[in-house]
């Protein structure tokens, strides 16, 4: 008799939490057309001004996340605040100056830095050393470097390549980036010879519009000593190799490869400004397996303003973030009933997504809940609109899901058991493909929970095209049937993911290269 109580009592205890997990799934319910519409209008709303990161727009849509989280009844996930705080830079050049023996240059007219790649200070050289195109390519057995000693230097390369030479091609960034001719592998390679600063001749001036003197935000700061790079006219460089007219690009090629003395000075000053953006998170505490965690997630921040324009962000990704306050007031309405999950629930809204995953990122490196403890990730990103490059027949019916076949094996039955359950969506998994051309596995918060061995699933509706990442991303295009459909298989996934006795196997290695 004992023996079979020692049996039946765990066994109890098992149908007990599962009966739990179907106990939670009934207050999909709480997930409406009308309950996502109401905060996806206010979320993207003029008011919030495209909420890019950093702005005051993104720190009201951060406010408004948070009053939601408490009005709901979510505890606060960072300690007693529902905010995580993080870092944010951004420089300014309050002094620009080129001289050239001698005489100085127009800034936008001879010369212009890039806020990027310029160190800050004074920098005095007696000479140059002219590197024709500036080109390395060891698969085409070219080095413009050859028997040039430029460590130290400041370098003069002149934009383009010679024929017979690599092209720039097209592509996007990081394949024009590349190519040996264009501009980024021309520093790179100045920078591996050991030259101090790189003199970037161009044909793109004088500037038809004034280069801004305000850079990019950026997440880290950069305490090593920065490369210089000018982008210099033809009439500067002229000056710069001894020429008293002012040559051609194609004769300033031309020109003997080597060292030529010249009086060169280089001024820049930029001040840093201290900026702060946060991720917001609020959450649902666990019974027995409260320490250990699930995450939802979805990124708030968008473009913000061009101007006077505003980049409305409702698909990209308001109806990410708003699925997962839905899903908050979801396992909060089955909290206030007595019915909670097994484990923490963790609903995080990040920002700095659009700037390059920043919010996720700073999380990954400052984890309020351990990593090991946690079972996964689900990740929605752009939940509310169809695929205009999808020509079949269930366009009203389909969520794009990626990392079913990573990390764990589990991932895949449990979603399409869950989705089964709850809305019968197709699963498409075609962005699961290593040669994936769009990397869309890389280009969402997920990605920096996945890199630290977490499971992830993201979910995303797959529009690039239409209105993506423009002022025309606005709440009236969104199909609030479909991203209520999405939105409760997702809660039925969390449901089951939040309750079940172990937490998710990671038994399939990452293969994916790195972002």
């Amino acid at each position: 008799m004992k023996k079979l109580i020692w049996i039946f009592f765990p066994l109890m205890s098992t149908l007990a939490f599962a009966q739990k997990a179907d106990d939670l799934t009934k207050f999909g319910k709480v997930i409406t057309v009308n309950g996502l519409k109401e905060k996806l209008t206010i979320l993207a709303g003029a008011e919030m001004e495209g909420r890019e990161t950093a702005t005051p727009g993104q720190k009201r849509a951060a406010a408004y996340i948070e009053s939601e989280f408490k009005r709901m009844g979510l505890q606060p996930g960072n300690g007693d605040s529902y905010q995580q705080v993080y870092p944010v830079y951004q420089d300014a050049l309050t002094e620009k100056k080129l001289v050239v023996n001698g005489k100085n240059m127009d800034w936008d007219k001879d010369f212009n830095f890039s806020m990027q790649t310029i160190a800050s200070g004074n920098f005095n050289f007696g000479s140059i050393v002219f590197a024709g195109y500036g080109i390395v390519d060891s698969a085409k057995g070219i080095n413009d470097y050859a028997n040039l000693d430029v460590k130290g230097k400041v370098v003069v390369v002149v934009e383009g390549s010679s024929a017979g030479m690599p092209t720039m091609g097209v592509g996007g960034s990081r394949a024009f980036n590349a190519n040996p001719a264009s501009p980024a592998a021309k520093m790179r390679a100045a920078s591996a010879k050991g030259a101090t600063g790189l003199l970037f001749v161009s044909a793109d001036f004088p500037k038809r519009m004034a280069t801004q003197v305000k850079g990019g935000m950026y997440l880290k700061k950069n305490n090593t000593p920065g490369f210089l790079m000018v982008n210099i006219s033809a009439a500067v460089a002229s000056s710069l190799l001894g020429s008293t007219a002012t040559l051609s690009l194609s004769d300033i090629a031309a020109t003997t490869k080597g060292s030529y003395s010249s009086a060169l000075q280089i001024v820049a000053t930029k001040t840093t400004e201290n900026l702060e953006s946060s991720n917001v998170i609020g959450i649902i505490p666990g019974t027995d397996k409260k320490d250990e965690y699930l995450f939802l997630t979805g990124h708030y921040d968008h473009l913000g303003k061009r101007g006077d324009v505003i980049y409305y962000g409702a698909d990209d990704d308001g109806s990410g973030t708003v699925g997962v306050m839905q899903m908050a007031e979801a396992f909060a309405a089955a909290a206030k009933k007595g019915k909670y999950p097994r484990r923490t629930v963790v609903f995080m809204a990040v920002s700095g997504e659009e700037k390059g995953l920043w919010g996720s990122e700073y999380y990954s490196e400052h984890p309020i809940f351990p990593m090991d403890k946690t079972t996964a990730d689900l990740n929605t990103d752009m939940i509310g609109r169809v695929d205009t490059e999808r020509m079949t027949a269930d366009t009203l019916n389909y969520i794009y899901v990626i990392g079913h076949d990573k990390l764990s094996s589990e991932l895949q039955t449990i979603n399409e058991a869950a989705n089964k359950k709850s809305a019968n969506l197709v699963l498409d998994y075609k962005f699961d493909d290593p040669n994936d051309k769009n990397r869309i596995y890389y280009r969402s918060d997920h990605y920096n929970f996945a890199r630290l061995g977490v499971p992830i699933l993201f979910f995303y509706d797959g529009m690039l095209q239409a209105d993506y990442h423009k002022p025309t991303d606005t709440v009236d295009k969104i199909n609030f049937e479909l991203m209520q459909k999405r939105t409760l298989m997702v809660f039925y996934t969390a449901c089951e993911i939040a309750n079940r006795d172990a937490m998710l196997k990671r038994d399939i290695p990452l293969t994916m290269p790195a972002r």
